[in-house]
């Protein structure tokens, strides 16, 4: 089973500085259909003005993913961490038993456009973490490339949940087909671009959660190269 989340359902919001799309209940967006999926818990699609940002702010158990899209994301953290996330560039971020960190796009004319994940750890408390790690488009074009695992393998970053996420890169009419184990879960989200999930038209923005499904065929649709993240969950 397929269950589509249109882009346009999202919560979405524009504060001038930030326009920012809620695919699950988050901050004053709630819809009780959506309050996430299996240990997934926020996908946030933010586009960010230069010189602005997100100042200092509290986080605690949950494990935090950020996918650089387009421009630069300046990180800071009260575990002693700075850096710039650039596309193609995957940072985990535990929170555990508390962090606090700040995000801003410094840049003067660039706008930072990025994903936000948030996944429920497998227990609280945890000690806070942090990793960054680039992978080439080249390992991502036209195949699943891993890029966080409970185990932290092939070079993926480690995550403290049984939740495997690939991203990928399709060109139109390029497809690939996910073996998946049909007593697990499979969220699906369009980071841009546009494809065909089972033969089902899904654009940027679009979501979907897959349920008792074993083999699942994702073919590029669009001139643009299409970005995609797959999240195979308990």
């Amino acid at each position: 089973m397929i269950l589509l989340r249109k882009a346009e359902e999202r919560g979405q919001y524009d504060h001038g500085w930030l326009d920012t799309r809620h695919t699950f209940s988050f901050a004053d967006y709630y819809d009780p259909n959506y309050m996430g999926f299996r240990a997934l818990r926020v996908i946030n699609e933010d586009r960010v003005k230069p010189g602005y940002g997100f100042p200092t702010h509290p986080h605690r158990d949950m494990e935090i993913i950020s996918y650089v899209l387009e421009g630069g994301l300046a990180h800071k953290d009260s575990m002693g961490n700075g850096s710039t996330i650039r596309p193609g560039e995957v940072q985990r971020m535990t929170a555990g038993s508390g962090i606090t960190h700040s995000e801003f796009n410094h840049s003067k004319d660039e706008l930072v456009h990025f994903m936000q994940i948030w996944v429920l750890p497998e227990q609280r408390g945890l000690k806070p973490g942090y990793e960054q790690v680039d992978y080439p488009a080249e390992e991502k074009r036209g195949k699943l490339r891993l890029v966080a695992s409970q185990d932290g393998r092939n070079g993926s970053v480690t995550i403290h949940q049984d939740v495997n996420l690939y991203a990928t890169l399709l060109g139109e009419n390029q497809e690939l087909i996910y073996h998946g184990n049909p007593d697990r879960y499979v969220w699906i989200q369009v980071a841009r671009g546009a494809l065909t999930l089972n033969g089902q038209n899904l654009e940027a923005g679009d979501g979907a959660a897959i349920v008792k499904e074993s083999d699942l065929t994702l073919k590029g649709a669009s001139s643009e190269e299409a970005e995609v993240l797959l999240f195979d969950l308990a």
